[in-house]
């Protein structure tokens, strides 16, 4: 191997994109690469021979950092140290920094160099990480109790339907088409913040003066038109009665609430909050169709569905879920597995769940028919 020579090293530390600064002992810069140039904004002939207290964002923070230095385990030595510097313009940039004092022959001290890179980009995507984890999370923990507000509410305008005079609808009618528009409205935000953290991009609006708040305000769909909710009319048809339900999931006021819903449409239903649980109903009782959350304790939706299938192979599943965000493919899978039906977003629509099931039972019927019909030609 050649020997490196001194211009050798001085073109790699003039080169390197990291910030890289050597002072003497007095403190005054001697050093100054073209990566400090790039990320600092100050040209070598401005800054060098210029105290080292120029580049950062305060006196103490620069005697912190060389304190650490000197009272190192490793003598002189630092490694990922972080520290807050300043470029031109007096913007605060933050750093991690690796330093090392430097000693003449007798050990005395002469000086020191540091090598910085900045890590605000880093740090933006560690808190783009949290941001998104959070979205996540708040999905869930918001949409389920938003399930329970929509299925109570759908039962609440099915008794009022049956007590009040035209007058009386009206303005009733009104009030719930504001309770409505107000959990669409937080449903909206949910979404917004979840859409946000996935992409990486967050939008703010000042709030007080000098500060700003993300903009979590939902945004209008030029193609969807405003959807006015009515009461349930009165002499409707029962298509669902008799029909036999099992809900699973392990928020007991979803459960509670979606079997109120399922029973005003005239399902028998049973219920449970554990898989385990479930399997015992199933195992015990006739029925029709399973609805199931995803995210569960004992075993997911997709385990859920898979154990069903192995021993049930005829009993429709349809599997929910209060998160946006389907990270596992519970959903997915399911669906390549011959899942029956998904409502994903909690809080479920009662309309587009009386109609899943309505269709469910219509799929079963026609496979009922063809079976006949099948015995009948082989006899």
């Amino acid at each position: 191997m050649l020997p490196l020579d001194q211009k050798y090293f001085k073109t790699l530390l003039a080169s390197s994109p990291d910030i890289i600064i050597a002072v003497d002992r007095e403190g005054t810069i001697n050093y100054y690469n073209d990566g400090a140039r790039q990320n600092l904004g100050f040209t070598a002939d401005e800054i060098i021979g210029q105290k080292v207290t120029r580049i950062y964002s305060s006196l103490e923070e620069a005697k912190r950092v060389m304190r650490a230095m000197r009272e190192s385990p490793v003598k002189g030595r630092i490694g990922s140290y972080e520290t807050i510097l300043r470029n031109k313009e007096g913007e605060p940039i933050q750093v991690m920094i690796s330093g090392a004092m430097i000693y003449d022959e007798d050990g005395k001290e002469v000086g020191s160099i540091g090598f910085a890179r900045d890590i605000r980009r880093m740090r933006r995507a560690q808190q783009l990480a949290t941001a998104g984890e959070i979205a996540v999370s708040l999905a869930h923990e918001i949409n389920n109790p938003l399930e329970c507000i929509i299925n109570n509410l759908d039962l609440v305008s099915r008794d009022l339907e049956s007590h009040l005079s035209d007058a009386e609808k009206v303005v009733e009618g009104e009030r719930m088409e504001s309770i409505r528009h107000s959990v669409e409205r937080v449903q909206a935000i949910v979404r917004r913040l979840d859409e946000m953290a996935r992409k990486g991009e967050y939008e703010t609006r000042d709030y007080l003066a000098g500060k700003r708040m993300v903009d979590l305000a939902p945004r209008p769909s030029p193609l969807e038109a405003p959807k006015r909710p009515e009461l349930v009319t009165t002499g409707e048809e029962w298509p669902l009665n008799g029909f036999s339900v099992l809900v699973l999931d392990d928020d007991l006021s979803i459960v509670q609430s979606m079997s109120d819903l399922l029973r005003a449409e005239r399902c028998t239903v049973h219920t449970a909050t554990l898989p385990s649980a479930a399997f015992g109903i199933l195992r015990n009782v006739k029925v029709d169709a399973v609805i199931s959350d995803v995210v569960m304790p004992e075993m997911d939706g997709y385990e859920f569905y898979l154990k069903v299938k192995e021993e049930m192979p005829e009993l429709p599943v349809i599997l929910m879920t209060a998160y946006y965000y389907d990270k596992d493919h519970i959903l997915k899978r399911t669906r390549l597995r011959g899942l029956e039906g998904a409502l994903f977003k909690k809080p479920i629509n009662p309309q587009k769940l009386r109609q899943t099931l309505m269709q469910v039972k219509q799929k079963a019927k026609e496979a009922k028919a063809a079976a006949m019909q099948a015995k009948m030609a082989a006899s």
